[in-house]
């Protein structure tokens, strides 16, 4: 009897800490929870937020139409408003905009930085052509500084770091200038004479896993790797491909290479799963996600909101723009919408269909670390640290 009370009592403190943990995150912004501690982000322009502003490149957005719809204007995102990070890190109860690399400083980066930059690929090399850019590898070099000073500001303990960074989202969306801005673009790169499609697809996943065991090394616990998109279809790409059954044949042959990518990620991500059973990794799939919203089926889908660039397909400088961006899937002739931007995170945070994501939504890898959390604090000796 005495037994029996004993479990009932503990499974109401559990049940009370678990309360009160979640109160603790609960306002953060506009009464939204704050879910993580920290979110670091990795990738191209589809995430970068400043990082190329300062570079030496064709590949930058710091400048008008780009922002006409963000709060500060023009910043380097290559949208006119928010960006897919954007909207999953105010998902996850965020305040403020993760900061880019270039320009977080002091104890803000306790709450994540973002390290994506344009034209930035998995391989070094891809890209080039636009000029500097931050590719996987140097991201991975400026994460190792940011936790460096992460581990000072903790009081240089490694175990407290780690025990930090391990509740943290690491968001990688990457791979698209593999193909864009390499494979395909076969009057600079001999890639596609050196690898089939099916081989390089194997050779860029091969490299992603040793960059993602990089971050593992670093501390990384929480992944959430974003599939490749569609990108084939967008309007540049149409362009060069052309009309007629010739261009349609080009436009699927480049989705068709992009979709053994996602083959073999989705396989990384399984075999990552198995073999790190301290971490935790999910895939969002970012073509089927394009393929079943029925809100994106009546937007313009062949050409750009904004004046764009035949040569960059990046906005014109103070160019023109359309009067209904919410009409439109593409801001310039590469990069998505902010209405389009909110309706792929709206998924990937809590997905709407169990394509969505593979094996869990965001939301759920976030609430892996609350769980976690809550039953450690039943350990009264343990000291915890609380943003």
């Amino acid at each position: 009897m005495a037994s029996q009370i004993n479990k009932t009592m503990l499974w109401m403190l559990l049940v009370f800490l678990l309360v009160s943990n979640m109160q603790q995150r609960c306002f953060a912004a506009n009464g939204k929870p704050q879910q993580v501690p920290c979110l670091f982000i990795f990738g191209n322009s589809l995430s970068d937020d400043g990082n190329n502003n300062n570079l030496v490149t064709l590949a930058k957005s710091n400048y008008p139409p780009y922002g006409i719809d963000f709060p500060d204007g023009p910043t380097g995102r290559f949208t006119n408003g928010r960006t897919i990070s954007d909207f999953i890190g105010q998902f996850l109860g965020f305040e403020d905009f993760i900061p880019p690399f270039a320009n977080a400083t002091g104890d803000e980066i306790l709450k994540g930085v973002n390290y994506a930059s344009g034209a930035a690929g998995i391989r070094n090399e891809s890209g080039e052509t636009q000029g500097d850019r931050i590719w996987m590898d140097r991201q991975l070099e400026n994460h190792q500084i940011t936790v460096s000073q992460i581990e000072e500001m903790l009081g240089n303990e490694n175990k407290s770091t780690a025990e930090y960074l391990s509740k943290c989202i690491y968001s990688v969306e990457i791979g698209s200038n593999d193909y864009l801005n390499n494979y395909f673009l076969t009057e600079y790169y001999p890639t596609s004479e050196i690898y089939t499609q099916q081989q390089y697809a194997v050779v860029l996943t091969d490299q992603l896993s040793q960059q993602l065991m990089t971050l593992y090394k670093y501390g990384a616990r929480r992944f959430v790797v974003f599939g490749l998109g569609k990108i084939g279809s967008i309007p540049i790409m149409q362009s060069a491909c052309g009309t007629g059954t010739n261009g349609t044949a080009c436009v699927d042959n480049i989705n068709n290479a992009v979709e053994l990518f996602n083959v073999q990620l989705i396989s990384l991500v399984v075999a990552l799963n198995n073999n790190l059973t301290d971490a935790s990794f999910i895939y969002i799939n970012s073509t089927g996600i394009s393929s079943t919203s029925s809100s994106l089926d009546s937007l313009v889908s062949n050409a750009s909101c904004c004046e764009a660039s035949a040569t960059t397909g990046l906005c014109e400088p103070f160019g023109s723009t359309c009067s209904n961006r919410s009409q439109y899937l593409y801001w310039d002739s590469i990069h998505p919408t902010e209405i389009v931007a909110s309706v792929y995170a709206e998924r990937a945070y809590k997905a709407e269909y169990p394509t969505d994501v593979y094996p869990f939504d965001i939301f759920h890898l976030a609430q892996l670390g609350i769980l976690e959390e809550t039953v450690s604090s039943y350990d009264h000796t343990k000291s915890r640290s609380v943003i």
